[in-house]
Order: C-alpha cells, then structure tokens, then sequence
C-alpha cells in the first residue's frame, strides 16, 4: 500500500472553528454534487426492527434499489 498524503487530524479543541466548520460545508457541498448526491436512498419514515438483521436488510434492499435506479437513469441519459 502506497501512502498519498499526511494529513493530520485537527485537534478537538472546546472552541469552534470557522475553519472547520467552512471545511465541512465545503465536503458537504462536492458530495451533493456526486452525481446521486442529492437524493437519499432509505424513504423517510419511522422504521421499528426486532433484530438488527431486519434494519441491515431493509438498508442493503432500499441500496441496491437506489443503485439500480441511478443506474437506469444514466442508462437512459446516455441513449
């Protein structure tokens, strides 16, 4: 494995910084502009599992659905 960088992770302080707090909006921004950054992929609501192996399915299906809708409207924008 090859190493690409150093940076460090900046110290958790008891005051905010403006710095932090722009480099975040910053992430937050070039994610929405993935190309399905924008939609979430579980529907809203409130969701109640007996076990956590219901939630961790209920996740990977409402992901490959989205990953399959994604897929289609790429399929289609390129036809």
């Amino acid at each position: 494995m090859r190493t690409v960088g150093h940076r460090q992770p900046p110290p958790i302080s008891f005051a905010a910084s403006a710095a932090q707090l722009a480099e975040g909006a910053r992430f937050n921004d070039e994610i929405h502009r993935l190309p399905s950054g924008g939609e979430g992929f579980i529907p809203k609501g409130i969701y109640r599992f007996t076990t956590h192996h219901e939630a961790n399915r209920q996740q990977q299906d409402c992901l490959a659905n989205a990953m399959a809708r994604v897929a289609l409207e790429r399929r289609k924008s390129a036809a």
